[in-house]
């Protein structure tokens, strides 16, 4: 996540911290790697847009043409203007999308504004389901949806290639098991 100052490089390494006999090495915590989410959600997402953006501005800019005077048919560039700012916001809502799988558990985040970090330990998973609509499905995609005992807890990863989804359930699942295994 990008924390911090901005000369801090995020690299693994021994930092200061202050104990209670003075300063001691404590080892730095690894940046995960993080995975974003492939481009076939943002055409999607921005297919849909237009469709039923430009379904509006026709009706906006058409009917009050017909049944009003022309000039009602500026009513049409509200839609447009909406389409446009849409358009730019559904980029920025993708690009902030990422997960990363660690040793003990997985890391989702997302947001523009207010940025949302999730954190799914893998022996409280209880369910890892893949889902597919008919739209999602038509663009070749699936969604990994994570199930734990706290309602509040889950977790979904939208977007993906279906192996992908497949891959991750199979390793959550997997690593699920191993883990809630102590329990």
């Amino acid at each position: 996540m990008e924390t911090g100052s901005p000369d801090d490089t995020g690299t693994a390494g021994a930092t200061r911290a202050a104990g209670p006999a003075g300063p001691t090495a404590v080892p730095a915590r690894e940046e995960p790697v993080w995975t974003g989410l492939p481009p076939g959600l943002l055409h999607m997402r921005r297919l849909l847009l237009v469709v039923w953006l430009g379904l509006l501005t026709l009706a906006a800019g058409v009917l009050p043409a017909l049944f009003l005077t022309p000039y009602w048919a500026a009513l049409a560039l509200l839609p447009l203007a909406l389409l446009a700012w849409g358009w730019v916001m559904l980029g920025r809502n993708w690009r902030s999308w990422r997960y990363a799988e660690r040793a003990d558990d997985l890391l989702i985040c997302r947001g523009v504004l207010w940025r949302e970090e999730t954190v799914v330990p893998y022996g409280r998973m209880q369910l890892v389901e893949v889902t597919s609509g008919p739209v999602e499905r038509h663009f070749g995609l699936a969604s990994v949806q994570l199930h734990t005992a706290a309602a509040a807890t889950d977790a979904t990863i939208p977007g993906l290639d279906p192996a992908e989804a497949e891959r991750l359930r199979d390793r959550l699942t997997e690593l699920g098991e191993a883990r809630s295994a102590g329990l």
